[in-house]
């Protein structure tokens, strides 16, 4: 254990000290932030760029009203009986942003809206100009069929759908997407991390191998040693990254409230000026997270047992190559059981607690990923989170012990890089 402990310290503090994992660390949230919020954020200058000026030829000659009083915010329609030619004209020299075609058929469901631009339209132009004009025409066909103004109405409301969540004391408001992209963004980031580090520890191996390191320091520790204190070393450096970035979105989720308040006048919402967040939450329909501890203590755990139980297996798998390169042959022997509960998510989200999606999350090879999805959407009792980790653990032990064996051969195996056959033998026989 003390030449463990030697390996690991070193393993440790040889890449936590290195620039790159500092830069990592640092902006690894930045990054996730900004992938967050600047798709909202292009969006929203884009929606503020400027009205739109769009021609109308309407050929139906009984939609101009109905379109008037459809249009929203964004749009400038100009009804016009100008020929094709004369607007495609003044939209090449930006008189118009467009112009948009509607042919007599139109009313009778045999033809269809066309709109023309340099530009393409823009994906939110069409879809407002899709609906302005669907919803038109549809008054106009429900007229024609002998609909009455009352009709028209009730056809043309909505109807909002409050989702609620039943809690002891009453109701709240129901925070589902917002536990549904936390799940995803565990899931995900439990994935990469275990590919990442666990490439960190193979490339370790391969380098150590290529350069005949390995030989020297085996005359000192046993190989087994050497593997164990390289994995729990890069280990220990992707878990103290992980915890950071952890409380870093677990107190951003936390604070979402006051980050939202700052931002929303209470005055919208119905509310009074003196309101909570939680009021203001509250008449939003949003529901502020309410996150344990436990959560990101369980996601933690189960990231250190799955990069345990995948790095091992890395670790194997350098140690019978002497370049990258070479490992790709390999390779699928990790990313197979990897890549499947990535897979499984869409079904886990929809049933998180069902018979299957239970068991799934029990398998050693699948539980780092999928048991943290089910706990950030569900209720899931605690029996089955630590049997879940207790699984992974034993998995571990055994894969170490596997890995050990092949490690033991592989490092002093050079030349042609081996068959999966041979790895077999090996670990038989190591």
């Amino acid at each position: 254990m003390t030449k463990i402990w030697l390996i690991l310290k070193s393993e440790f503090w040889r890449r936590v000290r290195s620039k790159s994992f500092i830069v990592a660390t640092l902006l690894a949230p930045i990054g996730i932030v900004a992938l967050l919020v600047l798709p909202a954020l292009f969006g929203y200058f884009g929606s503020q760029s400027g009205d739109r000026t769009i021609a109308v030829r309407d050929e139906t000659e009984s939609l101009e009203e109905r379109l008037r009083a459809e249009n929203d915010d964004g749009m400038e329609l100009v009804f016009t009986t100008a020929p094709e030619d004369s607007l495609r004209a003044a939209v090449r020299a930006e008189t118009y942003d467009g112009y948009l075609l509607l042919p007599d058929s139109l009313i009778a469901g045999k033809g269809q809206a066309h709109y023309y631009s340099t530009e393409g339209g823009g994906l939110t132009t069409q879809n407002r100009l899709e609906s302005v004009v669907s919803r038109a025409v549809q008054q106009e066909r429900l007229t024609a069929q002998g609909a009455t103004e009352a009709v028209l109405g009730i056809v043309a409301s909505d109807v909002d759908l409050s989702a609620r969540k039943l809690t002891e004391d009453g109701t709240e408001a129901d925070s589902s997407l917002i536990y549904l992209a936390l799940g995803y963004v565990m899931a995900f980031a439990i994935y990469f991390a275990v590919f990442i580090y666990g490439q960190f520890v193979m490339q370790g191996v391969i380098e150590e191998k290529a350069n005949r390191v390995v030989e020297i320091v085996v005359s000192s520790v046993r190989p087994f040693e050497l593997l164990m204190g390289k994995v729990l070393g890069i280990g220990a450096m992707g878990l103290t990254q992980m915890t950071i970035w952890g409380v870093v979105a677990f107190g951003g989720l936390s604070a979402s409230g006051t980050i939202l308040a700052l931002f929303i006048d209470p005055a919208d919402l119905g509310v009074g000026a003196g309101a909570s967040q939680a009021e203001m939450a509250e008449a939003a329909g949003f529901a502020i997270p309410d996150l344990s501890p436990m959560l990101l203590v369980w996601f933690l755990l189960f990231y250190l047992g799955g990069y345990l139980l995948y790095a091992s297996i890395f670790a194997a798998v350098g140690s019978t190559v002497e370049q990258q390169q070479d490992a790709q042959n390999l390779l699928f022997i990790v990313m197979i059981p990897l890549l499947i509960p990535i897979l499984l998510l869409s079904f886990m989200i929809e049933a998180p607690n069902a018979l299957l999606a239970t068991v799934l999350s029990l398998l050693p090879f699948f539980s780092p990923i999928l048991m943290p999805l089910r706990l950030a959407l569900a209720s899931v009792p605690v029996w089955q989170t630590l049997l879940g980790l207790v699984l992974l653990a034993l998995t571990f032990v055994a894969m170490i012990w596997v890995a050990g064996r092949i490690y033991r051969v592989g490092i002093f195996m050079y030349g042609k890089p081996p068959s999966v056959a041979e790895v077999v033998r090996w670990a038989g026989r190591g």
